[in-house]
């Protein structure tokens, strides 16, 4: 059965056609990624035979306005997960941000989330790398990688939550794509298991500092170190800056812990909130 993803914005839009009296909206409901026309008969919104949202419906989902609704065989989910926490997924003007416990997990003032890890991958990822992407939470840095020619890429991301979460979104769809290898499992684990010198490049993007410290750790970053080869790029996501203690940054922690790992050429990446260094 095909999935429909409904939040404020296209609701609004389906609310605002049949008001007019309009027998069909334009709208996207793959969080916009593409459009295409829907029927609106008997005051609903027709997705498919199987699927028809009434006014009041639509206005449930216009109410969350950082909700989004999975609508499919003719049932309506929000796309969330509390079984431990509370993980969703919220609606953007682009690509959709994955929010863990009221916590953004992506840069997404002024940009979109797809663009900003985009922009990530860039700073680590040249045409034949192999990379690897810690904590890779809905997989965009991934992609991109993908799509600036690396020849295969291996993504690690601790949660089931959020990888269940990412399997329903349509953004993330091409993880799935031949030369992207998805594990589920601790970052800081799996490291130690892998051959020194394999990787070209590697996107780091840890959650903060107060829920996963040990991925800020020297000892990490010399894991990171050893599995780069020579001349490999990393790219490190520290988040805002701020303070720790009079006189010393967040980042310039990072900073100091990198070149104690061995890393040279270490470059604040201030619009990105990280960092960039080589092997």
């Amino acid at each position: 059965m095909p999935n429909y993803y409904l939040h404020t914005t296209n609701a609004k839009q389906a609310l605002e056609a049949i008001a007019k009296g309009q027998s069909c909206v334009r709208i996207s409901v793959d969080l916009n990624l593409s459009e295409q026309d829907f029927s609106l008969s008997d005051q609903s919104l027709v997705l498919d035979e199987d699927n028809r949202l009434s006014i009041d419906e639509l206005k449930k989902i216009v109410k969350k306005t950082q909700r989004i609704y999975l609508c499919s065989d003719g049932d309506m989910v929000p796309l969330e997960d509390r079984s431990r926490g509370y993980y969703k997924l919220a609606p953007t003007a682009g690509s959709p941000l994955l929010e863990i416990s009221g916590v953004k997990m992506h840069i997404s003032k002024g940009t979109d989330p797809f663009v900003s890890a985009s922009e990530m991958a860039k700073q680590a990822v040249r045409k034949g790398d192999k990379v690897l992407d810690c904590c890779s939470g809905l997989g965009y840095a991934a992609i991109a990688a993908h799509r600036l020619g690396a020849s295969e890429v291996l993504t690690i991301e601790l949660s089931p939550e959020v990888m269940g979460l990412r399997a329903q979104n349509p953004w993330s769809n091409d993880l799935g794509n031949k030369g992207i290898v998805q594990r589920q499992g601790s970052s800081y684990e799996l490291i130690r298991t892998m051959d020194a010198a394999s990787f070209d490049s590697v996107i780091h993007d840890p959650p903060r500092f107060s829920l996963a410290g040990e991925l800020y750790s020297e000892e990490f970053y010399r894991q990171i170190y050893r599995v780069l080869r020579r001349d490999g790029q990393l790219f490190h996501y520290t988040g805002n800056p701020h303070i720790i203690k009079k006189g010393s940054s967040f980042v310039d922690g990072v900073i100091r812990r990198l070149k104690a790992a061995g890393f040279k050429n270490i470059v604040k990446v201030e619009h990105l909130m990280g960092v960039s260094a080589k092997k």
